[in-house]
């Protein structure tokens, strides 16, 4: 029987998507989408930001405040950047429910894809606890997601096992 697939932020599997054209490379995602156990995404491409772009975050809560419109994501400059997240992450969303895929692995502390932790607003590198728009949205409907760090703790553990 086929391993399920898990969606990937494409910036960990080595895709220069992070908002500064960099990304995020951890080989263990590179090999799963190699092998075709994976399927990359990033919601700020697909939400048709440029890359590079201003590094964004949110403000005024998480991604499910921006779900309901009592957040929004801003870029450094001040611009309001929420549709541009929204669209990116119904895209994700769509992608997931057309593959049957019910578990994500996403880039951690991003206004997109954090899962747990993402940076409050304030373009000071705090951490508060919350999750990116689409990560929030994927949840919203029932996809698991968990963050690049638990899951390589999680699988780590496994091995040990």
């Amino acid at each position: 029987m086929a391993k399920e697939k898990v969606l990937v932020s494409a910036c960990l599997a080595g895709i220069n998507c992070v908002y500064d054209g960099t990304n995020k490379l951890n080989p263990v995602f590179a090999k799963m989408f190699e092998r075709g156990e994976a399927l990359i995404f990033c919601p700020e491409v697909l939400g048709g930001l440029n890359i590079p772009h201003d590094p964004s975050e949110i403000s005024g809560g998480d991604g499910f405040d921006v779900l309901s419109a009592r957040a929004r994501v801003v870029s450094k400059k001040g611009d309001d950047v929420t549709p541009y997240f929204l669209k990116g992450a119904e895209k994700v969303l769509r992608l997931a429910q057309k593959h049957g895929i019910r578990c994500a692995v996403m880039k951690s502390k991003s206004p997109s894809c954090g899962c747990g932790f993402i940076f409050d607003g304030t373009f000071s590198k705090k951490l508060i606890a919350g999750y990116g728009v689409t990560a929030a949205l994927l949840k919203k409907n029932g996809v698991e997601v968990e963050s690049d760090i638990e899951y390589l703790k999680r699988n780590a553990e496994k091995k040990r096992k």
